[in-house]
């Protein structure tokens, strides 16, 4: 399971505005590329959940042969109680480790050193 520690909230936060946009100077550019961050978080999550329970998977399985399997109850709960994809974007965003750049803009290239 991925227990990569994380100081994202669990629950819903209010946040200052002021205080997201000031990488960008845009709310809405800021706004944008969280959601942007939280796609990827969340596909990311959901690939290594359905491998987890992909080896609980049982093959011929009708209503009557359905059991409690305990471990993977456990796998669902960890998940459940992971912060949202939001939340982790926005952790991200205020840490410094969130990197974007905008559309039609070339990678910073390295600068000649002078002799």
């Amino acid at each position: 399971m991925s227990n990569k520690p994380t100081t994202a909230a669990k629950t819903t936060v209010t946040r200052d505005v002021a205080k997201l946009d000031q990488e960008t100077g845009n709310v809405y550019e800021t706004v944008a590329i969280l959601g942007k961050r939280a796609n990827q978080i969340s596909m990311r999550i959901k690939e290594e959940l359905h491998s987890k329970l992909e080896e609980f998977a049982m093959t011929g399985e009708n209503l009557e042969e359905v059991y409690e399997n305990r471990e993977q109850i456990e796998v669902s709960k960890h998940y459940e109680r992971m912060p949202k994809p939001g939340a982790l974007a926005i952790q991200e965003l205020m840490e410094g480790k969130l990197y974007w750049r905008r559309g039609g803009e070339e990678a910073p290239a390295e600068v000649p050193q002078q002799a």
